[in-house]
């Protein structure tokens, strides 16, 4: 499956930086391109740093995606994965929407109509969820992600969600995830809320049951939507998350 890179986003100068680019890393899916994941990476509060490919918060992201491409590729899946121009969010400027929102553009001149599945950590969670009314996305899981009990829910009304969160984290708020959860529930098409029992912010712990959670979220509702066929992707799921409709929080 072809990769190729998008950076033709005109690069602007942060309040107190150099000017930077965005950049999106494609993972081509075989033949038709029946859905696009597009895959968002943390930060910081405030900083017009430019991202660099070397940074953690990016590379945390690598292994979803990859995961989501060897998966999902050969069934249609293109894997879209985001590096933002800088590294904070930035208060009313809120830079990582404004990429994410041009990445979502592109998908759509590339691909209209289909269903986009996002996926972001910390920062890209909260990203993620301020995006979702973008017509084409159907799902969203968010990974640690960053809120506060003021964080809209109506960009998520009619998609589904995901959300994890580790007990243990002290960088975000696994409680402030759970408000969200509630306050989406009834406004979201699906709520689903998991607390990993032990689990910090970077997914170091559990590596493996936080890969499976989001990779598996998405490759089933890639399957429900395009008819397409992921081998073990639901059952996968299915074993982990109990039927819709389970009281929140999820323990695991």
């Amino acid at each position: 499956m072809a990769k190729r890179k998008l950076d033709d986003r005109e690069p602007e100068a942060g309040r107190s930086g150099p000017a930077a680019k965005a950049v999106l890393s494609i993972a081509e899916a075989a033949g038709e391109t029946r859905g696009v994941a597009l895959v968002l990476h943390g930060g910081r509060a405030d900083s017009y740093d430019p991202v660099r490919g070397r940074h953690l918060s990016p590379a945390r992201m690598l292994p979803f995606a990859r995961a989501l491409n060897r998966q999902g590729g050969p069934h249609g899946l293109a894997v879209w994965t985001l590096r933002n121009r800088y590294r904070g969010w930035n208060g009313e400027d809120m830079s990582p929407v404004q990429d994410a929102r041009w990445a979502l553009s592109r998908i759509g001149q590339e691909h209209p109509g289909v269903p986009v599945y996002l996926l972001g950590h910390s920062m890209g969670g909260l990203t993620a969820l301020c995006v979702a009314d973008d017509p084409q996305v159907e799902v969203v899981v968010a990974l640690a992600p960053w809120l506060n009990h003021k964080t809209p829910v109506q960009p998520v009304a009619d998609r589904r969600v995901l959300i994890v969160h580790g007990t243990e984290d002290r960088w975000t708020s696994p409680s402030n995830s759970l408000d969200y959860a509630r306050r989406a529930d009834g406004v979201a098409a699906s709520v689903e809320y998991v607390s990993l029992t032990g689990a910090g912010h970077f997914m170091f712990r559990r590596v493996a049951l936080w890969n499976s959670l989001a990779d598996d979220f998405i490759l089933d509702a890639f399957g429900e939507a395009t008819g397409a066929d992921v081998p073990g992707a639901t059952d996968a799921l299915r074993s982990l998350l109990p039927a819709a409709g389970t009281r929140m929080p999820v323990v695991l």
